[in-house]
């Protein structure tokens, strides 16, 4: 059991700004300091439980894997939690939505050599495909368990700022591809 002082310790080094240069640690503290602050870290989202044995690892890293943490912490403090990943669909239906967007976007590219007389509809189509894609393949990363934490976290605010707030609150995703737009081509 970490002790509170401690604990408070390790909150307030990681919330520090990143820059600020942190204090001198002694040997005698480390061991207890660094395992305060991986666990703060693990909690908090910003450090993968499988990066433990590389960040804070040696005293001598110190400065350089408590500036890491620090801009982790800034990038990521209003970054949906990992636990929200479980609203999104799976990775591997997602993976075959990704599929069918790209092959629908190789379609849309053929379109646009032959049907000249559409091409601003078809240019359009094609950008929205890829607004779809970049929503989607957030929605992807965030589910691939295998990513770090910060990664998939990572992608979470990438999903939230591509949706708003509205539709990031909402939970509703949009479609894969424009389906508004498979009558303008038949």
């Amino acid at each position: 059991m970490i002790s509170p002082v401690i604990y408070l310790s390790a909150v307030l080094l990681l919330a520090a700004a990143p820059g600020t240069a942190p204090p001198e640690i002694s040997a005698e503290d480390w061991p207890t300091l660094r395992s305060a602050l991986h666990e703060v870290a693990v909690e908090w989202e910003i450090l993968d439980p499988r990066e433990l044995r590389y960040v804070l690892s040696r005293r001598e890293d110190f400065n350089s894997d408590i500036e890491l943490l620090r801009r982790r912490y800034s990038e990521l403090r209003d970054a949906p939690k990992l636990a929200e990943c479980e609203r999104l669909l799976e990775r591997t239906v997602v993976n075959e939505m990704l599929a069918f967007n790209r092959s629908y976007r190789r379609h849309l590219e053929q379109l646009l050599q032959t049907r000249f007389d559409r091409a601003r509809i078809i240019q359009q189509a094609i950008k929205e495909t890829d607004q779809l894609y970049a929503i989607w393949d957030c929605v992807r990363d965030a589910r691939c368990e295998y990513y770090y934490v910060t990664v998939r976290r990572t992608a979470l605010k990438r999903l939230q700022e591509l949706l708003g707030a509205a539709g990031w609150q909402d939970g509703s995703l949009p479609p894969h591809v424009p389906l508004w737009r498979f009558e303008d081509f038949d």
